[in-house]
């Protein structure tokens, strides 16, 4: 593994132990140049390359980064923890991998995304949902905010 701050070849692993869910083994590391700087690395079990299929109709390969920025991103400054967004982050690639596909439309991860932020986080879902959706005017917030309450509007 390549140190991240002075891009020494050789690092040391100092600890390893598997992520609170198991989905991955976190490794603690060290840089053997004379800095000694530390790092964090993750490894995790990847079945098959994903690819998105975006609506225009071009692919790209999946990037569980991506999916991460999106739910840290709906949920900022909301009262949950990065430890349970990196576990929906988790179960959605999970999900993705286990549908038996290299290819999955971008329509079905923001589907998962919805699903999972509406269970979550209403505010958080309400703003992904303004981006992921387009809002183009604000009685669509109103429309949203209905579907969550279930309560029609006066």
């Amino acid at each position: 593994m390549i140190c991240p701050f002075c891009r020494e070849k050789d690092t040391s692993v100092v600890d390893s132990r598997p992520t609170e869910d198991g989905t991955a083994i976190r490794r603690r590391r060290v840089c053997t140049c004379g800095g000694g700087q530390r790092f964090t690395t993750f490894e995790r079990v990847q079945f098959r390359e994903l690819s998105v299929i975006k609506k225009n109709g071009r692919r790209t390969p999946f990037d569980r980064e991506k999916l991460a920025k999106s739910f840290f991103t709906a949920l900022k400054k909301r009262p949950i923890d990065s430890d349970t967004i990196e576990k929906v982050v988790s179960k959605i690639s999970r999900e993705l991998e286990e549908l038996g596909q290299s290819e999955i439309q971008s329509s079905v991860i923001g589907k998962k995304v919805m699903e999972t932020l509406k269970n979550l986080d209403k505010i958080a879902y309400v703003r992904f949902a303004s981006v992921y959706t387009n809002f183009r005017e604000v009685g669509e917030f109103g429309e949203y905010i209905e579907k969550l309450d279930g309560k029609p509007k006066k």
